[in-house]
């Protein structure tokens, strides 16, 4: 299905709206609308994607030889290369032309279509472990599953499988501590750390035998509401120091979350978007990935179970090393 889009409308949007990744290290302005959204073909020819219908108004693809992008209208899910991705912004259909905003663009899509521009700025050598809560914050529990034992016993295979491979690791805590959300962050900007990656798992308060799988979260860029912020509310939209961060970030969120898919063929809940304090605050490209639901009865025992935390861990690991080889994948 072929777009038509005049030239005038076409070189408006172009002049109009940059779509180009912001210099690494300054952090984006701030957009807090979808009013200048631009038309999706023409970031398409300008990176010299194919894009066709699925759907007649309702479903599209954008896709290289390398890259697959679906879209939803009017909605902020998405799909990259096989891995759900969520947008800050639904793409919507304006006079027959697919627009997208311009955060997505900037901030979610071209990281992913181009990884040199979301390259580590150094050589990764330390990364830093967040087991997430611990001591008098047991995070979810149900019955004698505790969440903050998961996250500490996962961190502990991690570490061994990173060591490994080469790297340095620092945990944030290495027994059943309670420490605050700041204290574990400022712990791994003393200590150099490359990367940061927080280790939780989730929980289901209803339809326990139905929510099951993982995803990775990374900050929500500038003037996007939060994937977790409640319906009918903007949230949090300002900018942040960390937001510096943001492609690559998405770039270790998006290859950690396909390799835990791919490895352990969990249900795929995708990357998505959030403020937490951990991610806040991170001077380093920082993730959060949320393992698996203890309240599922299969999933929830299998999280119990070494040999799943070993397999678990050894996906984390092919992200990492993935994201350092700035693969395109």
């Amino acid at each position: 299905m072929i777009f038509k889009v005049p030239i005038l409308t076409m070189m408006a949007a172009l002049l109009a709206v940059p779509v180009r990744a912001p210099a690494s290290g300054s952090p984006p302005a701030p957009l807090t609308s979808h009013r200048n959204s631009i038309a999706l073909i023409n970031w398409a020819r300008i990176e010299s994607l194919n894009l066709r219908w699925l759907e007649r108004d309702k479903r599209l693809e954008l896709s290289s030889h390398n890259s697959r992008f679906v879209f939803e209208i009017n909605s902020c899910q998405a799909r990259v290369n096989g891995v759900g991705v969520r947008l800050s912004f639904p793409p919507t259909l304006q006079n027959g032309t697919v627009m997208i905003s311009p955060v997505d663009l900037n901030q979610t899509l071209l990281p992913l279509l181009k990884p040199a521009q979301a390259r580590p700025g150094r050589t990764i050598t330390t990364i830093c472990l967040d087991p997430g809560h611990g001591g008098k914050d047991p995070g979810e529990h149900l019955g004698g599953r505790l969440e903050k034992s998961c996250t500490l016993q996962l961190a502990r295979e991690l570490r061994e499988q990173l060591l490994k491979a080469g790297f340095k690791v620092i945990l944030t805590r290495t027994s059943d501590t309670t420490m605050d959300l700041t204290t574990r962050t400022e712990l791994a900007r003393r200590r150099q750390a490359d990367l940061f990656l927080s280790l939780h798992f989730n929980s289901s308060p209803e339809a326990r035998s139905d929510v099951r799988g993982i995803e990775t979260y990374c900050l929500t860029p500038a003037g996007a509401r939060s994937s977790n912020t409640a319906a009918g509310q903007t949230g949090d939209t300002r900018i942040l120091p960390a937001n510096r961060n943001n492609s690559a970030s998405l770039r270790l969120a998006y290859l950690t979350q396909k390799k835990l898919v791919q490895q352990l063929g969990a249900e795929d809940r995708g990357v998505k978007r959030a403020r937490y304090e951990v991610l806040r605050e991170a001077e380093m490209p920082a993730i959060l990935i949320e393992g698996g639901f203890l309240s599922h009865p299969t999933e929830g025992k299998k999280i119990f179970e070494p040999a799943y935390r070993k397999q678990m861990a050894q996906a984390i690991l092919q992200g990492v090393v993935a994201y350092q080889r700035g693969d395109n994948s």
